[in-house]
């Protein structure tokens, strides 16, 4: 017999909420808006009231939606707000000395690799980095999955290059 809905929901948001949490982090670089586009996915799935065939391929392209969609918000607010108000609203806060440290350097270069890659590079990288298989990554990012692993093999391949460039700039 069939769990109801509730506990189906509950049981996929404990198996999968981590890692997708994991990877909407790596792709917005800002923990609290992965939390947020990662639970209000959740909320999507619940008020659906159904389970759609394959869940965690809908949660991985519905936090993606929520995210380019606060990603777009976002950048008209900027467009919006003056340079002095974005400095005052939006500004980073000021670099730590530590930031100096080898491993800072290696995730701003990683991080600026990733960046520079197409998105469907980046979303397909930071998916299979997460654990997702080449099917789930198929689905979420709705493409054939015999083409999963080539277009992979070329993404590594465009962020290694990327990378050592970056990693050897003065």
């Amino acid at each position: 017999m069939k769990a109801p809905f509730q506990a189906q929901v509950a049981a996929l948001f404990e198996a999968h909420f981590k890692r997708l949490y994991r990877y909407m982090n790596r792709l917005s670089g800002e923990s609290e808006l992965a939390a947020d586009v990662v639970q209000e996915a959740f909320v999507k799935l619940y008020q659906r009231g159904s389970l759609p065939d394959d869940p965690e391929a809908w949660l991985i392209s519905v936090a993606m939606n929520l995210f380019r969609n606060e990603k777009g918000k976002r950048s008209r607010r900027l467009r919006l707000l003056t340079p002095e108000r974005g400095e005052q609203t939006l500004g980073d806060p000021p670099a730590s000395p530590d930031e100096a440290a080898m491993a800072d350097d290696s995730r701003r270069n990683v991080r600026a690799a990733l960046q520079r890659l197409p998105e469907r590079d980046r979303q397909m990288l930071l998916l299979h980095g997460e654990g997702y298989r080449y099917r789930e990554i198929a689905l979420a990012l709705k493409m054939n999955e015999a083409s999963v692993g080539t277009l992979l093999a070329r993404a590594r391949r465009a962020f290694r290059e990327t990378y050592e460039e970056l990693s050897s700039a003065p």
